[in-house]
């Protein structure tokens, strides 16, 4: 049920990967005292880059919009630790309402959909779909190719409470990462739970906020295992005034890369590593792949095209960028099938519950895998990925998935810690 994987391994890693499954206990006991301190999101998933020499995380999303890739023998876990989630938020909650994002043609989210629906409703709480679109203004049922229906509900509100059409809510979660801006119909809510926060949304959140706090997370987590921090952290840096068309701020982070590349030699001198370094420039806030781009050479970054910059001005909901994060680009030495792949860590609460490699036959491995052309693989855990084989080879596949595993746990915390330092950002937003 394990795609086969094929890894090109040097001694850092192995040390690393040993290293983790030496300390296991050290680890566990480390992430128990953390989650004590800290409240994990509700749900996360986590870009997870591979080089053989480093396994680090990318990119860390708090709205994960792809259960659907999860292998189905991954749903128990899944709904375990939904039911763990909700009991700690709101122990007594009977209803939920999920809001999706607004677009309704994309069959393969509407599918993730009905995928989150189902771990939900497993774990006893009345499930309806309440939409921000303005185009769905009655009850509206969507036909998927399975068979299966959804039915989307314009969401109303009465007072401080938002709801559907004779249902109230508990709680609401929020698919939708909200890059469009803050809706004002979710502002000022009463004594509703709201997940995640409306700061964890695009309109507020910053990913260069997101690795600051990872970086504190790292400080501690090495300083525990004895290893460098640099193995499980890449190095960013970040820019604000940037207008890719008008060419402001081009200097400024040509500079930014030119002194990151240095760093990373640095390093990959340190440990003999004779990769070529580069940095990926991408828009601090944005998913979906868009506004990202490889640089080797200050140079590259000088030189964009019409095309490139046209690429690099506007994200997801035509978002205009204006802020960058430079962020040291970690090679992926996995493939599946042969063409290059990453893993993809899912998580819920503070359990990983499965992931799924992101597959593109067309990139290479020091290229951004999510763009259009890229597939999916289900990563089946064979056994959970927090119960390894210590006695095993650490390129065993539960040992494997058991270091991925302790890297998503880390940027899930990151995400924890970046969500409190933001707290109340989204009232000027």
């Amino acid at each position: 049920m394990v795609p086969h994987l094929v890894t090109a391994l040097t001694g850092p890693l192995l040390d690393l990967e040993k290293r983790m499954l030496d300390g296991t206990a050290a680890i566990e006991r480390w992430f128990r005292m953390a989650w004590q301190e800290n409240t994990p999101p509700f749900y996360s998933s986590v870009d997870v880059r591979n080089a053989g020499f480093k396994l680090a995380p990318v990119d860390t999303n708090l709205f994960p919009g792809g259960f659907n890739n999860l292998p189905p023998d991954s749903l128990p876990l899944a709904v375990h630790a939904a039911v763990s989630a909700i009991d700690k938020i709101c122990p007594e909650a009977r209803s939920l309402m999920l809001v999706p994002e607004r677009h309704t043609r994309n069959q393969f989210y509407l599918t993730n959909v009905t995928r989150l629906m189902q771990i939900l409703k497993q774990t006893g709480l009345d499930i309806r779909l309440g939409t921000l679109s303005a185009d769905i203004t009655e009850p509206t049922q969507v036909d998927l190719p399975d068979g299966q229906h959804l039915l989307l509900e314009p969401i109303r509100r009465k007072g401080d409470r938002v709801g559907l059409e004779g249902f109230d809510p508990c709680a609401i979660l929020l698919n939708n990462d909200l890059s469009a801006g803050i809706p004002d119909i979710l502002r000022n809510l009463g004594n509703q739970v709201l997940l995640p926060p409306l700061h964890a949304g695009w309109a507020v959140r910053r990913k260069s906020h997101h690795f600051a706090a990872y970086d504190g997370v790292t400080e501690s987590f090495a300083e525990m295992l004895e290893i460098d921090p640099w193995l499980i952290n890449p190095y960013f840096d970040s820019r604000s005034g940037i207008n890719f068309h008008e060419r402001v701020g081009e200097t400024e982070m040509a500079d930014c890369v030119s002194d990151l590349l240095k760093r990373i030699q640095a390093k990959y001198d340190e440990y003999g590593i004779t990769e070529k370094p580069y940095v990926v420039v991408k828009a601090d806030a944005g998913t979906y792949g868009m506004g990202i781009m490889t640089v080797k050479s200050p140079e590259e970054l000088l030189n964009l095209n019409r095309k490139q910059r046209n690429k690099m001005s506007v994200v997801k909901e035509g978002l205009e960028v204006s802020d960058v994060i430079i962020q040291e680009g970690v090679h992926t030495f996995e493939s599946v099938n042969d063409s290059v792949a990453e893993p993809v860590v899912y998580m819920i609460d503070r359990f990983v519950v499965g992931g799924f490699y992101r597959v593109h036959t067309e990139r290479g491995r020091d290229e951004n895998l999510n763009a259009p052309g890229m597939h999916f693989v289900p990563l089946a855990f064979e056994t959970p990925c927090n119960t390894p084989d210590c006695l095993g080879n650490p390129d065993a596949a539960p040992n494997r998935f058991y270091a991925y595993g302790v890297i998503g746990r880390l940027a899930a915390l990151a995400a924890s810690i970046e969500l409190e330092q933001t707290a109340g950002a989204e009232v000027t937003a």
